[in-house]
């Protein structure tokens, strides 16, 4: 299985320009790999222009976030089908940031359920604010989980991807340890099983939170994960270059 790099350039860059010269590095950047797939999910402004014209290969598209509904009077969000539209074939659902401005677990599942009805794949983000001596995180954890897959069948299990982000790591200095993010791997599969059955050992799991160049080869051998959820680090040539490379080596 080939490493997935889910690159959230979050509210960067400034302009189209920018975007399509990021876009253009990251791909050139995979295609020079042999075991790396990425999903670039931009701006939602930039997707349309960045999408036209470009053919199928190991870069796909996502979106930030969108809407659980197919229309309405949502002002300021996008729908599934518009995001599918576009060309996006990924969605990224209950990002910590989302879920700061306001984002429950209920409407995780409802997202979760929404993007799997527009033949989107959901990537849904889970992961505590804090981390206590007295391991209350996984709680967290296991709650978000059974909440966001509540209604998901068990043939529809494979079709989502489950990215751990805990929440203080992010925009932190450094990311977890990987034998840390082994450890909750470990915890979400057993979780998803104990719901799904076998099935839900096949699952991809990622990580994400501070991550970049320094660190992304370690957490893909040592962390027990198939992949990696970028952010700042992916919103930047240089260092989404970097990391892409440091990934190819791992």
């Amino acid at each position: 299985m080939k490493a997935l790099i889910v690159a959230n350039w979050k509210m960067n860059p400034p302009t189209f320009r920018e975007a399509k010269a990021l876009f253009e590095e990251t791909k050139r950047m995979t295609g020079l790999t042999k075991g790396i797939s990425v999903v670039v999910a931009p701006p939602a402004i930039f997707l349309r222009g960045l999408t036209g014209g470009q053919r199928k290969g190991r870069v796909a598209f996502g979106v930030q976030n969108a809407h659980f509904e197919t229309a309405g009077s949502h002002t300021g969000e996008i729908s599934m089908a518009q995001a599918r539209n576009a060309k996006a074939t990924y969605v990224i659902v209950g990002h910590a940031e989302r879920r700061a401005m306001g984002e429950l677990n209920g409407d995780t599942q409802k997202k979760v359920a929404a993007a799997l009805t527009a033949q989107m794949t959901p990537i849904l983000c889970i992961g505590e604010k804090t981390r206590e001596a007295n391991a209350d995180h996984f709680n967290v954890v296991r709650e978000q989980l059974r909440t966001a897959l509540l209604d998901i069948s068990e043939n529809k299990l494979s079709k989502i991807i489950i990215a751990y982000e805990p929440v203080w790591a992010i925009g932190a200095s450094a990311a977890i340890k990987p034998r840390d993010m082994h450890e909750m791997s470990i915890f979400i599969r057993k979780t998803i099983v104990e719901k799904f059955g076998e099935v839900g050992h096949s699952i991809r799991i990622l990580y994400g939170g501070s991550i970049d160049a320094t660190n992304a080869g370690d957490m893909l051998r040592n962390g027990e994960v198939k992949g990696l959820l970028v952010g700042r680090a992916s919103a930047n040539i240089k260092t989404m270059t970097e990391l892409l490379r440091a990934v190819n080596e791992a």
